[in-house]
């Protein structure tokens, strides 16, 4: 499953979507937003985001995944909007029979996530709003 949100993403609710009863191992990668930032202190990080081709992309790297690895269940999950520090911004949770697929898996997906999904973020700043530069998309 993927999801674009504005709410607040629930690390535990995650976690017990991702159980699969034949699953031995959940591996969950939470990015959250930290205080210091490209461009001095942070007080708030904007996502922003193209949701359209970005469920599409997403949708494309939960299929490439369970294509490559023994998955059981994948969830990859990204806020938009006006974030606080700490707050999480990106979560994967993804099962497995065995702990090696599982790690294999969320890296693949955080990767990917970062490299190809057009999600963009602004630093708030003390000394104003400034775009992070990101990695160019491709696919």
């Amino acid at each position: 499953m993927i999801k674009i949100t504005e709410s607040t993403i629930d690390l535990n609710k995650i976690l017990l979507d991702v159980r699969d009863e034949s699953a031995g191992a959940i591996d969950l990668f939470v990015g959250s937003v930290k205080e210091c930032g490209s461009h001095g202190h942070v007080s708030i990080l904007y996502y922003e985001v193209y949701k359209k081709m970005a469920e599409n992309i997403m949708t494309q790297i939960e299929r490439e995944i369970l294509e490559k690895w023994n998955i059981k269940k994948i969830l990859i999950i990204h806020r938009i909007g006006n974030l606080k520090v700490g707050e999480v911004s990106v979560a994967i949770a993804v099962s497995s029979e065995h702990r090696s697929d599982a790690f294999e898996g969320c890296r693949y997906a955080i990767e990917n996530v970062k490299s190809r999904v057009p999600i963009w973020k602004k630093e708030i700043t003390e000394g104003g709003d400034h775009w992070v530069e990101g990695v160019p998309l491709h696919e």
